[in-house]
């Protein structure tokens, strides 16, 4: 057998395990097995439950639409693997090509595929985090037990953060008719993620609606009553609120503490890899046989200066997931780069927000149509003279003209004249997005500069 023929038949037989037993890890065993990979697949996974889908457990679980047990993803084929669910990895031999589990066995691999996403920041003081009745908002487990606690009917729920999780969490709240206040650091909810002009649109949406928001306020305790039980929060302008449920909405941390020594460039930020999905080692060298994909992977994108982007979007989980299959699975003149333009959507008080591109590097906005005091327009970001970024609000047809737009680089501000065009849109203005430095709830999209490697990083944890 030549060269190329053994090659070929590596790439179809061996051994490929996949840890992380999610959306982009489905998708990607499905699509391997779809481009013909006839080896051993084993899928490991932390949680014991199968793939399941997480945008529902913020919006249709929580009003009580859907059960959490309702939420697997369904299946485009049968993927013939071994699941080892319920048993989280613990850390990797590159050298031994080993996966070593928490009960202490190990999978040995030919190829690695690593989509470990994120978990919910953790309230940061461990007693207070486990009184009863103070929840966060990840796992399908998550959401089953915080219905449970908002079907009882609580006086008021406490809702810390207002970035996209915690806007939705509010939003429930007040569809099932409870009494919500929301603790938010920045001056508006989505302001991480949107900037401040988009911002006090969603400001005006929590309040109209009924919410408590308060911003420019941080909680800086939890009280529990002599049962353990969450009883009040105590926030940084004296105040004491009583609250028998909290939901700490802090935003996510990225799974890699397993890789700490494993020589992988992994740190908080996620794990470095290529455009073609391949992951960087601690020196900056792209290994061959691991690859990353989803919520835990930081790439680089062309489009927005090669800088290294980690997205927590559904549909960059599954579009690079299919990268990084195919790539897998091919000699390297057949491997193609992951360009997929960040999207997002977001449901909450009856208003439909979808975002393209990256907002959050956008110094100006500019409202191309619609009105924000109508709570339906369309705001394009621009930056250092083209375009970036767009954000609907219930005028989501304008974006795939958007998305072409980012992906032309196309100049800030739009040249053309638009039918809905109001006054509000006629010149640009400061998008208004926080001090970078200073951490924001809920943003989606994170630029983590240009290193492939974290081996300088220092990370505070949010305390507010």
């Amino acid at each position: 057998m030549n060269g190329d023929g053994a090659l070929e038949r590596l790439k179809r037989e061996g051994r490929i395990v996949v840890v992380g037993a999610s959306l982009a890890g489905l998708r990607a065993a499905e699509t391997m097995r779809e481009k013909g990979f006839a080896g051993e697949l084993t899928m490991i996974g932390d949680e014991p439950y199968e793939p399941y889908d997480r945008p529902p457990l913020s919006k249709q679980v929580l009003l009580g639409m859907a059960t959490a047990e309702g939420t697997a993803l369904p299946r485009r084929r049968d993927i013939d693997a071994k699941w080892r669910l319920g048993v989280p990895a613990a850390g990797l031999d590159m050298a031994a090509r080993r996966v070593r589990l928490a009960d202490g066995d190990e999978v040995e691999y030919d190829r690695l595929l690593i989509a470990t996403g994120v978990r919910a920041r953790p309230w940061p003081n461990p007693d207070e985090a486990g009184l009863d009745g103070v929840f966060v908002l990840r796992t399908r487990g998550d959401a089953a037990a915080l219905e449970r606690a908002l079907a009882a009917g609580p006086g008021r729920v406490l809702v810390i953060g207002a970035g996209f999780t915690g806007s939705e969490i509010a939003s429930a709240c007040r569809e099932r008719g409870l009494s919500v206040t929301v603790a938010e650091r920045g001056d508006a909810p989505l302001v991480g993620a949107l900037g401040g002009v988009v911002g006090a649109v969603a400001a005006e949406m929590h309040r109209e609606n009924g919410v408590d928001l308060r911003t420019g306020i941080m909680v800086t305790g939890l009280e529990g009553d002599s049962s353990g039980r969450v009883r009040a929060a105590h926030l940084s302008d004296g105040t004491t609120l009583e609250a028998e449920v909290v939901v700490v909405s802090l935003g996510a941390q990225r799974n890699t503490e397993w890789l700490a020594g494993s020589g992988l460039g992994a740190g908080p930020r996620g794990i470095a890899c290529d455009a073609g999905c391949r992951a960087f080692d601690i020196w900056g060298i792209v290994t061959d046989d691991i690859y990353v994909a989803g919520d835990v992977a930081r790439s680089p994108h062309a489009l927005f200066g090669y800088q290294f982007l980690s997205l927590e979007h559904w549909g960059n989980a599954v579009a690079q997931a299919e990268t990084a299959a195919h790539n897998m699975l091919s000699r390297s003149s057949e491997r193609r780069p992951h360009l997929w333009v960040p999207a997002f959507w977001s449901s909450q008080f009856g208003v439909n927000i979808k975002s393209v591109g990256v907002p959050s590097m956008g110094t100006e906005i500019v409202i191309t149509q619609g009105s924000r005091a109508e709570r339906r327009f369309v705001g394009v970001y621009g930056y250092q003279g083209r375009v970036i970024g767009a954000v609907t609000f219930d005028q989501c047809r304008w974006l795939d003209f958007y998305e072409q737009q980012i992906e032309q680089t196309a100049p800030f501000p739009p040249p053309y004249p638009t039918v809905d065009r109001r006054p509000e849109g006629e010149r640009p203005i400061p998008a208004d997005f926080p001090d970078p430095s200073v951490p924001t709830h809920g943003p989606t999209i994170t630029l983590s500069g240009y290193s492939p490697a974290d081996r300088r990083m220092t990370f505070t944890p949010a305390h507010n």
